[in-house]
């Protein structure tokens, strides 16, 4: 198999910080690589050794078929970044900033300007074009900042948590458009602290705590290993938690539990649907009215939640001078990838 972007045995530190650990991964050409962790767990410093911006202390890495320390120009070359903030120019204007970029990438004049109104019609900025990107809302400027990374058409795209910040709509649109990319064969390792993000975008997900990679897998697969379906059944009158809970205690595969507060009864099952059908049935015959029954399989949070013990949006105790390194991309690092 033809890996687009390798890497084995990562470490970096940032003084007693440990920011990578014996990292390692394989992202097959034309996929979507999720890179799943907490602010800190080391993917902001991963894609920054991608990408040139980093030496690593120890390990390898290669990207389009380039070695990321012997060969840092010709990565630079195949590569585009979009960083965790949107790296344009709020002077200039939509169609400057990328006519820019791609005079840093040396392309011929005529088509830098060229490509920089394809580009503009592709992430539908045409009617901003001419507008100072100050101008531009922050889903607009996340657009023209992806627009930017793709200006040299690059096979491979680092995009370093690029819903940050954005209202639903235009996390929406940004979703549309990396999956209109990797339809047309680009090759994406994408970072997130958004499990839904991961879940509706990644072909594969690299679970990452700490700076290890603690696990890989499809988003299916990564929920089956950690099982556990329950049944959750909201009873309209907390008084009858108890007498639900006895009822459907036979149903279960462990212990059920109750939360009165919200008058939810949660019982461990498996099966499918049919416990769900004797559920019904039972609690139909024994008069107990319910607001809401379902049976609830599990998310990304509750992988990460049994992987790691602590969610995926939760901030570690220890960044220190790991995560002050590796937060964001500076304008001058998008210009040094060039």
């Amino acid at each position: 198999m033809t890996y687009a972007i390798e890497a084995v045995g990562l470490a970096k530190r940032y003084g007693t910080v440990v920011a990578l650990d014996d990292f390692g991964l394989q992202v097959p050409a034309g996929t979507v690589l999720g890179l799943l962790g907490p602010n800190g767990a080391g993917k902001t410093t991963c894609i920054r050794i991608f990408t040139t911006l980093l030496r690593a202390d120890a390990g390898r890495a290669t990207v389009a078929g380039a070695d990321v320390l012997t060969q840092p120009g010709t990565v630079r070359e195949r590569i585009g970044v979009s960083g965790q903030y949107a790296a344009v120019d709020e002077y200039l204007t939509g169609f400057e900033n990328l006519d820019m970029i791609g005079q840093l990438y040396h392309l011929p004049r005529h088509r830098s300007r060229e490509r920089a109104r394809e580009l503009l019609g592709q992430f539908r900025l045409e009617d901003a074009a001419d507008r100072p990107a100050r101008t531009y809302s922050g889903g607009m400027r996340r657009r023209l900042d992806l627009a930017g990374a793709l200006v040299a058409d690059p096979p491979v795209l680092f995009l370093d948590e690029p819903t940050t910040g954005l209202d639903p709509r235009s996390r929406l649109e940004m979703w549309e458009i990396i999956q209109t990319l990797v339809t047309g064969g680009s090759t994406v390792l994408l970072t997130t602290q958004y499990l839904d993000e991961a879940d509706q975008l990644a072909d594969e997900i690299v679970v990452v705590d700490r700076g290890r990679a603690i696990a890989r897998g499809t988003a299916d697969h990564l929920k089956a290993e950690v099982g556990g379906e329950r049944l959750e059944v909201t009873v309209s009158d907390a008084g009858q938690l108890g007498a639900a809970r006895e009822l459907l205690a036979p149903l279960a595969v462990g212990a059920p539990s109750t939360d009165e507060r919200v008058r939810l009864l949660a019982v461990p099952v498996s099966g499918g649907t049919a416990p769900l059908v004797e559920a019904l049935h039972r609690l139909d015959a024994a008069r107990i009215p319910v607001d809401d029954i379902g049976i609830r399989r599990p998310t990304l949070d509750d992988v990460f939640l049994t992987l790691t013990g602590h969610a995926a949006e939760e901030q570690p105790a220890e960044q220190g001078a790991g995560a002050a390194a590796g937060d964001g991309m500076s304008r001058r690092s998008r210009r040094e990838t060039a």
